[in-house]
C-alpha cells in the first residue's frame, strides 16, 4: 500500500537545493588467489604467520586483519575513494544524493517534536562529502530548524581519511586531540560554527537524540562464511596453499565452529550463507540509542532481504578482485542482509529495504533535477547532471543494487490505540507521518 508523504516533508523538498567510475559490483567468490598480482608483503607475511602459528582463521578475522589492521590494513593506509582509488560511492557521483539524506534527516527532526538539540552521526563518512551536503542543506533550512543545536559526530578508523574529512568540512579548523581526550581522537569547526567529533567506535558517540547515517559501512564489517554439507553447517576458512608459494586458499572446517553453531538460524534454506555479526552488534547499539534517547538511523548499502548466498568480493582500481589476491591492497566488501539486521534490532522499527531508486524517488530527486537543469549554464554541465542522475537511479547501475534500510523509534510508526471505557481526555493523539522515502511522494 502507497502512501502519502506529509506536505513538510515534500515542501523541504521543493525548497532546498548544484550538480557534484565506476561501482562495486556482485561476483562470484574464487577459491584461491592467482599468482599473476603478486601479494602485498607485509600483510601477507602477517597472515601466513598467524596461520601457521593458530591454524586456518575465518573469513571474518581475515577481513578484519586486511582492512583495520592498525598498521598495514587498506582502510589505515589508503585513500580508497574517487577516481584515483579503487571505488566511488553515491555522495561523489552526485550532491544530489546528499541534499537528499539532508531533507529526510530534516523530517525526522520535525517527526520527533522538533527537539532543541541534535547530533548527525555518520559512520565511516569516506572523502565527507555525504556529511558537507548534509550540513549545506541544513544551513539552507536554518529558519526550519529554528534556535535547534547541531553537532556532528564521525565514525572513522582510517587516519587517512579522517584528515580528508576534516579538510572538507572544517578547512584548518581541526586539530588531532592528546591521548587524555580520548575517545574524540578529532576535534574541529564548520564555517559556521558547529562542532565536529571524530570517533572510532560508534560506542563512543555521547548520547542524545541523534540521527544516524551508515552509507557504505555495513558492507564492509568482517563476515564468517558458511557451507552447507552432508554433515552439517561448516565455517569457510582462509588457510595456506601448500601446493603454492605465499598464496591463500579457503578451506570447510572439518568440524562445527562456534560460529557455525550460533550463528545460523534453525531452518536455514540457502546451500552457502554469510553472517555480518560485527554489524549485528553494531545494529543493537545503534537501537539502544534509538530507543533509549530518539533520533534514527539510516542505512544505505547494496544488499538483499536474505535471499543471496556468495557476495564476498575485493575492489582494487575500480575493478573486481580476487579477495585472496595482495591482501591489503583491495577493498574486501560482501552484501549486506537486511533480514539479519532486522533480527537483530530489539525494542524499535525496522523500515525498508526499498530500493535506491525509489528512496530517492519518494525525496523527490526527479523533481529536484529539473530545477537543477533549468539552472545549468551551459550544455556540458547538463549532460554531467543527467550521468550522474542515471548512475544513481538506473537498475542496472545503483538504483537497484543499493537498498535503503530505516530504524526508528517505535513510536515513530506506532498508530494511537482506539481510547475505550470511560475516559475524560478528549484529545486525539495524531497518527504518526509516514516515513519520508520508505513511502511514495505526492504533489497536490
Amino acid at each position: 500500500m502507497r502512501l502519502f508523504v506529509g506536505l513538510k516533508t515534500r515542501h523541504l523538498a521543493q525548497k532546498v537545493f548544484s550538480p557534484s567510475a565506476a561501482v562495486r559490483w556482485p561476483r562470484p567468490l574464487c577459491t584461491c588467489s592467482p599468482a599473476e598480482n603478486k601479494p602485498h608483503p607485509s600483510m601477507l607475511k602477517h597472515l601466513t604467520s598467524k596461520i601457521k602459528s593458530t591454524g586456518p582463521i575465518s573469513v571474518a578475522e581475515y577481513m578484519r586483519e586486511v582492512l583495520t589492521n592498525p598498521v598495514t590494513g587498506y582502510y589505515v593506509r589508503n585513500n580508497m575513494l574517487g577516481v584515483e582509488g579503487d571505488f566511488i560511492t553515491s555522495p561523489e557521483i552526485s550532491q544530489m544524493f546528499g541534499e537528499l539524506i539532508g531533507v529526510w534527516i530534516i523530517s525526522e527532526w520535525m517527526a520527533a517534536g522538533h527537539p532543541e538539540q541534535v547530533q548527525i552521526v555518520e559512520l565511516g563518512p569516506g572523502k565527507g562529502s555525504l556529511t558537507k551536503d548534509i550540513l549545506r542543506v541544513l544551513h539552507q533550512l536554518r529558519s526550519v530548524m529554528g534556535g535547534a543545536s547541531v553537532s556532528v559526530h564521525l565514525v572513522e578508523v582510517s587516519p587517512v581519511l579522517s584528515a580528508l574529512q576534516a579538510q572538507a568540512l572544517t578547512g584548518s579548523e581541526s586539530h588531532v586531540t592528546t591521548e587524555g581526550e580520548e575517545p574524540v581522537y578529532r576535534r574541529g569547526n564548520t564555517p559556521d560554527g558547529l562542532q565536529v567529533s571524530w570517533y572510532k567506535r560508534i560506542q563512543d558517540v555521547p548520547p542524545g537524540f541523534s540521527v544516524h547515517v551508515a552509507q557504505e559501512f555495513f558492507d564492509a564489517l568482517p563476515i564468517h562464511k558458511f557451507q552447507k554439507t552432508p554433515r552439517g553447517w561448516r565455517e569457510v576458512l582462509v588457510d595456506i596453499d601448500p601446493d603454492r608459494d605465499e598464496q591463500l586458499r579457503f578451506v570447510l572446517s572439518p568440524n562445527a565452529t562456534l560460529a557455525s553453531t550460533t550463528l545460523i538460524q534453525p531452518g536455514e534454506r540457502r546451500e552457502h550463507v554469510e553472517v555480518c555479526a560485527e554489524g549485528g552488534v553494531v545494529l543493537q547499539h545503534l537501537s539502544k540509542r534509538i530507543s533509549e534517547r530518539g533520533g534514527a538511523a539510516l542505512i544505505a548499502d547494496y544488499g538483499h532481504d536474505g535471499t543471496k548466498t556468495d557476495t564476498f568480493r575485493g575492489f582494487k582500481d575500480h575493478q573486481l578482485h580476487d579477495v585472496l589476491t595482495s591482501p591489503g591492497s583491495a577493498d574486501l566488501t560482501a552484501d549486506v542482509d537486511f533480514s539479519y539486521l532486522r533480527r537483530c534490532a530489539g525494542g524499535v522499527a525496522c523500515v525498508g529495504p526499498v530500493s535506491q531508486n525509489s528512496f530517492l524517488r519518494n525525496m523527490g530527486i526527479d523533481a529536484r533535477l529539473q530545477v537543477l537543469l533549468k539552472n545549468c549554464p551551459d550544455l556540458a554541465s547538463r549532460c554531467q547532471l543527467l550521468r550522474s542522475y542515471h548512475t544513481l537511479m538506473d537498475p542496472g547501475q545503483m538504483g537497484e543494487r543499493f537498498q535503503f534500510f530505516g530504524v526508528l523509534p517505535l513510536s515513530r510508526v506506532q498508530r494511537p490505540r482506539p481510547q475505550t471505557g470511560l475516559n475524560l481526555d478528549k484529545t486525539q493523539r495524531p497518527a504518526p507521518l509516514p516515513v519520508a522515502g520508505f513511502t511514495e511522494l505526492k504533489y497536490a
